[in-house]
């Protein structure tokens, strides 16, 4: 029995090793150091061979795949095979895939190889991908399922959130001023721009695309509460502190202040 920290034999390992060393008691030193050298040699031959079954069994364990995308060496356990198709992508090349797509507002995401038509599905993939990404897809998917008629963007360029319509209030009044649940800004929802305060939207949309800045719809503002006249020439405001109706713009074009018709000698009837 062997004690702690020793190692155990057979009792005929024993024997072999006391009938070894006793041939080689027997041996001529060269006879000896040849008999030496056998063993050395054996040892090393099998404790070889031990280790090429240990690496023989990890790369049966973690075989190495090739993605068809970037073409690298990769581990089994990074790889996703497509459904349908049985293409093989590392995850890190489906994500990049899965995000170009989405951006693109792809209606269906195709398998990237080549010219395969199989369609990705979220069910089999997206428990793969990072969490963003997979939101990202899954909120496309769910914009998908609801009718063109049915929803609108942000008209903000920096946000373009998606939306559902609102009905239309009781007694005929239609839903306008409404606020944005990603970026709180305030837009109108008839006219799908930002909020035109102080001016309808029969107004609004008589008005040129450089006067419908929020800017613009302030001075705007600001110069129906003072009173202020547009030249209908250059469209430029003036304003009247004195004098009579007749102004001249500072392009040059002549018209009354009262009906901003075009000044001539014979008009008349106008009153400051």
């Amino acid at each position: 029995m062997a004690l702690p920290g020793e190692s155990s034999i057979s009792y005929d390992d024993f024997c072999f090793s006391n009938e070894m060393e006793h041939q080689m008691f027997l041996l001529s030193d060269s006879q000896y150091a040849e008999r030496l050298q056998f063993q050395e040699s054996l040892m090393s031959s099998v404790l070889a061979a031990s280790q090429s079954s240990s690496s023989t069994a990890a790369a049966i364990t973690t075989p190495i795949r090739f993605c068809e995308i970037c073409a690298e060496e990769k581990e089994s356990d990074d790889m996703i095979r497509i459904q349908n198709c049985s293409h093989s992508f590392c995850s890190d090349c489906i994500a990049r895939h899965v995000t170009t797509k989405v951006k693109e507002r792809a209606k269906l995401i195709l398998c990237p190889s080549g010219d395969c038509r199989v369609v990705l599905e979220y069910g089999g993939i997206g428990a793969r991908l990072p969490r963003e990404v997979a939101a990202m897809w899954n909120d496309l998917l769910c914009e998908s399922m609801i009718p063109a008629l049915e929803k609108f963007y942000c008209p903000f360029r920096d946000c373009s959130a998606m939306m559902v319509k609102e009905e239309d209030r009781e007694g005929g009044e239609r839903v306008t001023v409404s606020e944005c649940p990603e970026c709180h800004r305030l837009f109108c929802a008839r006219c799908h721009v930002g909020w035109h305060s102080g001016i309808g939207c029969e107004e609004f949309a008589k008005l040129n695309e450089d006067e419908r800045g929020r800017e613009d719809l302030m001075v705007r503002k600001l110069a129906m509460t003072k009173g202020w006249k547009r030249c209908p020439q250059c469209k430029f405001y003036v304003e009247k502190n004195q004098g009579c109706l007749h102004m001249t713009c500072r392009c040059g074009f002549q018209f009354c202040y009262a009906c901003g018709a075009t000044w001539s000698k014979d008009h008349g009837g106008c009153q400051p």
